[in-house]
């Protein structure tokens, strides 16, 4: 990789860097109840929202109560999004002439589990399937509730982990009015006035229709783009409003934009690992949290970027694809000009490690090790920043792995935070880690072994093949959304497992972490002894890291080696 290459990954990462602590100090003051510069505009309104609705903020709520609340929210959210998306040829700013793909009752019931669990997996063009009320009022509603949901419930984790002998979280309503309120209101405000600054429409105008260079016609569509795509990062949703998604020039007209939205997507997840630093009062923690994930990141950057740089070998020897002042070089395939190999692998690693299916070039085109980068981010499972609220318990999931297997090699019962991983705990955890991997894999076996599955497979067949399915499932799992677009998704078939699969990844994964953190909460701690393995030490680090990649070694290897190693081996023939 270029020098160039380099330092556009290092600036990016130490601006989350920097970021990370004053944007995890401001989180933590807001959950905590402390003051900040938005009380005196916000505080009043929230007392008004809380006396129409009828919530007690003082009520807490046991982990039970608070996993029902997120559940019925997610519930409710997916059926109001549900009605308006087969509804939406009575509403406002419909354009029949211009909406050719069918809302079908499985496309609409897909697309609403879809936004409502902020995976934003899109078996659709934006342009071509929704109108503009459908994308504001639907979408755009239901990216900031599903995101300050998960963010609800990753405070409510961390509340469970910082509490003693507690049989309450805190609560659910509280939390989702202040991460509303106080985290992705104003930042999408601001974010979607510097996006506009840069280029992306924010209008309600009919499609306009152009004639280009060669006098071919085009029909181009406007519309409230980036009130869209701001909260699609901010919230680690990530569905665009056009079929193109982020390589879309309205979407993502400048590299400048790009680097933005990168930044939007990355520093909530990354900035609240120092939150969870703050809250359970060690702060070391978190920064060794942070470090992890740092790690990763970074591999997979370079891994992503080393592989697209080298490119496809089985192209003509006289092809010169070597990079230099007069071309980027190596495989540019499906990728923007604009942002080039450096910008695209960047986006790519970003978007699969941050729960956010936003992309700006097209995955289905990397080389086989350059797109099982994506794909493994989302199988370890959202440790990497992850979405938001949701990446921290994911790895806090990980560490009490690492902790328990290092519990068993000195023979003593492992603990974290001073508290005791019994057997209550340990089924959670398993529970945790089994519900997504059985999810992806099954409903893997299930696409290859039916012929309702392998349609999908309209341009690639064999290894590609198999790889697009499974990043599909992956993707779905993870709440991300991004795909392999050789999968022609858009049927009965993969509208149901795929909703599925999103549905396990939201709340199979979410109900278990609370009622592990209700377990934590009602313990009482112990002090730490001799044999405590400390968890701000760099050991702690390693052993984590080596448990993340192992664990998910062990449940994926097999289908891996079936689909981009093999790939990657027979392109090296």
């Amino acid at each position: 990789m270029s020098p160039s290459a380099l330092l556009q990954y290092a600036a990016f990462l130490l601006t989350v860097t920097l970021l990370v602590k004053p944007v995890g100090r401001y989180m933590a003051r807001v959950f905590c109840g402390e003051k900040t510069l938005l009380d005196p505009l916000l505080c009043p309104l929230e007392r008004l929202i809380y006396r129409l609705t009828g919530v007690k903020p003082q009520a807490e709520m046991s982990w039970q109560e608070y996993a029902s609340a997120f559940v019925l929210f997610g519930m409710i959210g997916t059926l109001f999004l549900y009605a308006i998306l087969r509804l939406q040829h009575f509403l406002p700013w419909f354009y029949p002439a211009y909406m050719t793909t069918p809302m079908t009752p499985d496309l609409a019931m897909n697309t609403a589990v879809s936004f409502a669990t902020t995976t934003t997996w899109q078996a659709y063009g934006g342009e071509t399937t929704l109108s503009y009320f459908s994308q504001m009022v639907g979408l755009t509603v239901q990216n900031f509730l599903a995101g300050a949901a998960g963010l609800a419930v990753g405070v409510a984790f961390i509340f469970g982990l910082a509490r003693d002998r507690s049989q309450t979280l805190g609560n659910f309503w509280v939390d989702l009015l202040r991460s509303i309120l106080w985290v992705l209101l104003p930042l999408s405000l601001l974010g979607a006035l510097v996006l506009v600054w840069q280029g992306v429409p924010m209008n309600f105008h009919a499609y306009t229709q152009a004639i280009g260079l060669e006098g071919a016609r085009q029909t181009i569509a406007q519309g409230p783009v980036a009130a869209l795509e701001i909260i699609k990062n901010l919230g680690t949703n990530g569905g665009g409003f056009f079929n193109a998604n982020g390589a879309h020039p309205y979407e993502n007209p400048t590299p400048l934009a790009n680097y933005i939205e990168m930044l939007a997507i990355a520093v909530l997840p990354a900035a609240f690992t120092h939150t969870y630093g703050l809250m359970i009062g060690r702060r070391r923690h978190g920064w060794i949290l942070y470090g992890v994930m740092v790690f990763l990141f970074t591999l997979g950057l370079l891994t992503c970027g080393w592989a697209e740089q080298h490119g496809n070998p089985l192209l003509p020897h006289a092809l010169d694809t070597r990079a230099g002042t007069a071309q980027a070089g190596g495989n540019m395939e499906g990728k923007e000009v604009r942002f080039g190999i450096t910008g695209s692998v960047l986006t790519a690693v970003t978007t699969s490690n941050g729960a956010t299916g936003s992309y700006n070039s097209m995955h289905d085109s990397y080389t086989p090790i350059g797109g099982m980068v994506p794909l493994i981010n989302m199988l370890l499972g959202e440790i990497v920043f992850g979405g938001l609220g949701t990446g921290i318990y994911s790895i806090i999931m990980v560490a009490l792995v690492a902790l328990f297997v290092a519990g068993l090699m000195i023979g003593r019962t492992p603990a974290y935070l001073g508290k005791r991983i019994r057997a209550a705990e340990s089924k959670m955890i398993m529970l945790y880690l089994l519900a997504g991997s059985i999810s992806i894999l099954l409903f893997t076996a299930l696409a290859v072994m039916t012929r309702a599955g392998l349609a999908g497979l309209t341009t690639n067949t064999g290894t590609h093949g198999f790889t697009e399915i499974l990043f599909a499932y992956a993707s779905a799992n993870a709440n991300n959304g991004q795909s392999f677009a050789g999968l022609s998704a858009n049927n009965t078939f993969y509208n149901l497992t795929a909703a599925m699969t999103m549905m396990v990844g939201r709340f199979g994964l979410a109900i278990p972490a609370l009622g592990l953190s209700g377990l934590f909460a009602a313990q009482q701690p112990t002090p730490d002894s001799a044999g405590t393995l400390p968890t701000n030490s760099w050991s702690f680090a390693i052993l984590l890291t080596a448990t993340a990649l192992i664990v998910s070694a062990l449940s994926y290897f097999p289908a891996l080696a079936l689909g981009p190693l093999l790939e990657h081996l027979t392109m090296l023939r």
